[in-house]
C-alpha cells in the first residue's frame, strides 16, 4: 500500500525523518517494502527569473538572461514557445539531475546530468524545463501537462529549490499490509498506527455534513442476501455539478497512482484510500425504479463492467441492481450502464460490507481483480462502512460539487459499532510474552491504541473499536502489547522440556537425499510441481471414467481451473514439463520428482486423503529409449537395496508393447514406459519421451536389503555369450531371473541383442545375453564355466522351454 507522508501529516504530527519512521513502522509490526523521495531523480533545479529573452535569427529558439538569485544569472538557450521575459521557470543548473525525454517531450527515457553546451554558437548554461522533465504531472501540479515550461508562481523566491513548490520534497512509503489487519489497508488506519507509535494524538478527518429537506419519493433498498452483505448504505445527493477536483485531491491521488476523473468519482476513490472502504456513485436517472436490490445473481445473467468487458454470471455472484438490471458487480467494479457521465445531475452513493470469502471467489472465477476486491477480502468492517459514507457527503459539500439530500437508508443486520468490552487476565498476556510487562506500560500502549483501559487487580479491561475485528482474546492482547513494548524486551529462553540435539536427518531423509544424489548422478534433474492439476490432465493421460486416477478430490478455492484437483499421479504434471522444456528447445533430458499424490478413501471426503510418496522420472530425446528408462530404475532399486522385477502391462497413456508393470518381491510398486503417439501428439512432442513412476510408500513397507561389503575377487572372472530362442511372450526378467537361479557364480546378465524374423519362427524371438561369472574363494577349473553353462541352459529349458539359437 502506498502511503505519502503528506497525506499522513494530515492527521499526526509527525517530528521524526522518513528514515526513523520507516523504522518506528518495522518495530511494531508494519513492513515498509519501499521508501522514496517523489523527486528522488531530481536535485540542483531551482526558480529561475527570466530577465531578457531574444530570440536567435532563423531558429525557433531563444537566448535568455535567467536569474537563479545566489546562484547568480546566467545565459540558457530554450526551444520553448511559452518562455517570456519576467517569467519564472525551473532553472537546472550545470551538474543537475532531470529526466531525460524522447523526441515527443512526454516520453521519459531516463535521467541525465545538464552540462554546459553550446547551441546555434550560443553558450547555454543551464536548463528551462518542463513538467515531463521534472517527473511532474498535470495531477501533481497545474500547468505541468503543457508541452513548454513549467510555469512557476509569480511569488516563487528566485534561486529557491522548486522541489517544496512541486510537492517533489514528499516521500512515499510502500507498506505491506498483513492479512490480520485489514484496519489498516487505508491511510487513516496507517495513521492511528503511526500516531501511537509515537504517541501523538489522532487528528480524524472531518464527517461532518448537512442534510437539505429534498427527499427522494420511492427510493428504497433491499438486500436479499444478507449472508453476504450484511450492511448496506444508500444516500441521494442532488444538484450535482461534474468537474475537476481540487488540485490537492488530484495530487493525492497521483502520488498513489490514481489518475483523477471526475470530483464525484474521484470522492469514491479518496474514501477509499483514506478510509479503506471502496465506494460507489451511481447515475440515479440510470436507476430505474428507484430502488435498489442486493441479490445473487441469475445462472447466465449478464453485466458489462465498468471497462466495458462482458461477464457471465452465476448465483455464486453478488450483485447490485436496480428495479430492472445488474448495475453493478458487488465488491468488484460498478456497470458501465450506471457510470458517472458529464450530464449527471443526481447521483446515489454506495458504501456496503460484502463478505471476503464472497468478493474473492467471484473475483477469481471471472478473473477481475481491482483495488475494490482486493480491500473487500481482506476484510471491511462495518464501522468504517458508516464512517466512510459520512466523509464522503462531507466532501461533497466541501468541494461544492452537490448537496446533500435527507434520504438516507441504512439495511444491516443489526450489527452494533459501538467499542466491545473485552476482559483478559494479565497473568495470561505476561505468560504468552514471556515476560512482566509493568501495567503503566501495558495501560498506556492501550490507550495509544484507543482501547479505553481500566485495571481491577489482575483483570484489564479494554473496550475493542469496531474497526478492530482481529482483536478476541487475550493472546490479541499480548500482541498489541509487545509490539508496542518492543520485541527487544523479550529474552530468548528454552521450552520447558526443551533439549539441545546435534541435529541430522532421520532414516527417511537419508535414504530420499541418497536416491536424490544417485537419480542426479544419472543426469537426471530434479523438478518440483503444484500438488494440484486440471481436469484436462485426465483426459490428457486417457484414463476411463472408471479410472481410479479420475477419484480426485476438488479443491474449494482454486487460484483457477487448471489447478482446481488435488493429483493422483505425477505422470500429468512430468508431462507438461517435457512439452514445456520441448516448446522451449530443450529436446533432450532427464527429469525426476518426488512428491505426494492424494487417494481420497471416500468421495465426497470425510477424512483426510491418503497422501502417498512417489517418484516419477521423465527422459526425452533421441538417444533415449524404454532400456534407459528401465536401467533408471534398475538404478533406484540398487540405491534403496531392492530387486525389482517386470511384467508386460498396459496404461492408457502409454505404448502398448513398450510398458512394464514394476515388482518388488512380488508386490506391484508402479510402472514404466514410452508415451503413446496420441498423447505425445497432443502435447506436441518432437521426440520420444518415456514415463516412470514408483510408489515409494508401498515400497517402503516391504523389507529392504542392507549395504554390505563384498571384498574383489581373489580370482579373474570369466564371461560367456549366449543367443537363445524362446516364445515372443517371455520377457527379458525371466530369463534373468532363470539364469541367476540356476548357478550362483553368475553376478550379471547383461541383454545385448534382440531379434524377431527368419530363420527364427514366427512366433519365437531370439535375445542374446553376456553371462558375467566371479569365482568364489577357489580359482574356477578348465571345465567350471562350460558345465555351469550346460547346468544354466538346462535350466532355461526346463522352466521356460528356451533352446540355444543354432
Amino acid at each position: 500500500m502506498l502511503v505519502p507522508l503528506s497525506w499522513l501529516k494530515d492527521y499526526v504530527d509527525i517530528d521524526v525523518t522518513p528514515k526513523e519512521l520507516e523504522k518506528k513502522l518495522f518495530s511494531c509490526g508494519f513492513e515498509v517494502e519501499e521508501l522514496w523521495e517523489v523527486g528522488k531523480d531530481v536535485s540542483n533545479v531551482v526558480v529561475g527569473y527570466v530577465e531578457e529573452c531574444e530570440a536567435i535569427p532563423e531558429t525557433h529558439l531563444h537566448v535568455c538572461k535567467v536569474n537563479a538569485g545566489e546562484y547568480g544569472t546566467f545565459q540558457v538557450c530554450c526551444g520553448a514557445d511559452n518562455v517570456e521575459a519576467g517569467g519564472k521557470y525551473p532553472l537546472a543548473l550545470v551538474g543537475a539531475s532531470v529526466y531525460a525525454t524522447a523526441k515527443d517531450h512526454k516520453t521519459v527515457e531516463g535521467v541525465m546530468t545538464i552540462k554546459k553546451g553550446k547551441l546555434r554558437g550560443y553558450d547555454s548554461e543551464g536548463m528551462l524545463c518542463s513538467g515531463v522533465e521534472l517527473g511532474v504531472s498535470e495531477d501533481l501540479y497545474p500547468g505541468a501537462g503543457y508541452n513548454g515550461l513549467l510555469v512557476l508562481p509569480a511569488d516563487a523566491q528566485i534561486g529557491a529549490d522548486v522541489k517544496p513548490i512541486l510537492g517533489l520534497d514528499d516521500w512515499i512509503f510502500d507498506v505491506s499490509i498483513t492479512a490480520n489487519r485489514p484496519d489498516c489497508q487505508s491511510i487513516l488506519g496507517l495513521a492511528r498506527e503511526v500516531a501511537a507509535v509515537l504517541k501523538k494524538p489522532l487528528k480524524e478527518p472531518s464527517y461532518e455534513y448537512h442534510e437539505t429537506e429534498v427527499k427522494k419519493d420511492g427510493f428504497n433498498v433491499t438486500v436479499e442476501a444478507p449472508d453476504l452483505c450484511p450492511r448496506y448504505i444508500g444516500h441521494y445527493v442532488y444538484d450535482v455539478k461534474i468537474g475537476d477536483s481540487p488540485l490537492w485531491m488530484k495530487r493525492r491521488l497521483a502520488l498513489v497512482g490514481q489518475n483523477a476523473i471526475s470530483n464525484i468519482v474521484d470522492i469514491t476513490n479518496y474514501v477509499m484510500l483514506e478510509m479503506g472502504q471502496p465506494m460507489h456513485a451511481f447515475d440515479e436517472s440510470y436507476v430505474e425504479g428507484g430502488v435498489i436490490v442486493v441479490r445473487r445473481a441469475k445462472d447466465g445473467e449478464k453485466i458489462t463492467t465498468l471497462d466495458e468487458q462482458e461477464y457471465a454470471l452465476t448465483q455464486n455472484n453478488l450483485v447490485i441492481c436496480d428495479g430492472v438490471k445488474p448495475v453493478a458487480l458487488a465488491g468488484v467494479m460498478g456497470g458501465l450502464n450506471s457510470e458517472i457521465r458529464d450530464t449527471t445531475n443526481a447521483v446515489l452513493f454506495e458504501a456496503a460490507k460484502f463478505a471476503r470469502d464472497n468478493i474473492r471467489k467471484t473475483a477469481r472465477a471471472l478473473g477481475k481483480r481491482t483495488d475494490s476486491s482486493a480491500k473487500f477480502e481482506k476484510g471491511v468492517d462495518e464501522y468504517t462502512t458508516v464512517y466512510a459514507m459520512k466523509r464522503a457527503l462531507h466532501l461533497v459539500e466541501e468541494l461544492g460539487c452537490g448537496k446533500v439530500s435527507s434520504t438516507h437508508v441504512d439495511c444491516n443486520t443489526g450489527n452494533s459499532i459501538a467499542p466491545r468490552g473485552m476482559k483478559v487476565s494479565l497473568t495470561k498476556v505476561n505468560d504468552v510474552l514471556g515476560i512482566e510487562v509493568p501495567t503503566s506500560d501495558v495501560l498506556a500502549i492501550m490507550e495509544s491504541l484507543d482501547f479505553k483501559p481500566t485495571v481491577d487487580g489482575d483483570e484489564l479491561t479494554i473496550w475493542v473499536p469496531a474497526y478492530r475485528e482481529d482483536m478476541d482474546s487475550y493472546p490479541d492482547v499480548a500482541e498489541e502489547v509487545i509490539r508496542m513494548y518492543g520485541y527487544d524486551h523479550v529474552k530468548p529462553t528454552f521450552m520447558p522440556g526443551a533439549k539441545v540435539t546435534t541435529g541430522g536427518m532421520n532414516e527417511k531423509q537419508r535414504r530420499e537425499l541418497k536416491l536424490k544424489k544417485d537419480l542426479c548422478a544419472t543426469g537426471a534433474y530434479e523438478c518440483i510441481h503444484y500438488s494440484f492439476f486440471s481436469p484436462s490432465d485426465l483426459d490428457l493421460l486417457r484414463l476411463p471414467k472408471e479410472a481410479p486416477e479420475r477419484r480426485t478430490i476438488r479443491i474449494l478455492n482454486p487460484i483457477n481451473e487448471e489447478l482446481s484437483l488435488m493429483r493422483t499421479t505425477l505422470a500429468a504434471s512430468m508431462l507438461n514439463a517435457i512439452s514445456r522444456n520441448q516448446k522451449k528447445g530443450n529436446l533432450a533430458g532427464r527429469l525426476y520428482e518426488i512428491g505426494k499424490k492424494f487417494i481420497a478413501k471416500q468421495l465426497p471426503i470425510q477424512e483426510y486423503p491418503d497422501e502417498r510418496e512417489t517418484l516419477c522420472i521423465g527422459i526425452f530425446g533421441e538417444n533415449e529409449s524404454f532400456f534407459t528408462l528401465k536401467g533408471m530404475a534398475e538404478k533406484v532399486a540398487e540405491s534403496l537395496y531392492y530387486q525389482f522385477t517386470y511384467e508386460p502391462s498396459k496404461k492408457p497413456y502409454l505404448h502398448p508393447y513398450q510398458t512394464a508393470t514394476i515388482l518388488c518381491n512380488g508386490t506391484e510398486i508402479g510402472y514404466l514406459g514410452k508415451v503413446a503417439y496420441p498423447v505425445a501428439e497432443k502435447l506436441d512432442l518432437r521426440t520420444d519421451a518415456y514415463l516412470l513412476e514408483i510408489d515409494l510408500k508401498t515400497l517402503g513397507e516391504i523389507p529392504a536389503g542392507k549395504a554390505s561389503f563384498e571384498p574383489l575377487p581373489k580370482f579373474p572372472g570369466e564371461s560367456r555369450d549366449l543367443a537363445l530362442v524362446m516364445d515372443k511372450e517371455i520377457t527379458c526378467g525371466q530369463v534373468e531371473e532363470c539364469i541367476k537361479g540356476a548357478c550362483k557364480y553368475v553376478k550379471g546378465v547383461k541383454l545385448f541383442d534382440k531379434y524377431e524374423g527368419a530363420p527364427i519362427p514366427p512366433t519365437k524371438k531370439s535375445m542374446a545375453f553376456t553371462i558375467d561369472f566371479v569365482p568364489g574363494e577357489e580359482p574356477f577349473e578348465a571345465d567350471s564355466v562350460d558345465r555351469f553353462v550346460k547346468k544354466i541352459l538346462g535350466n532355461l529349458k526346463y522352466q521356460l522351454d528356451i533352446d540355444l539359437r543354432s
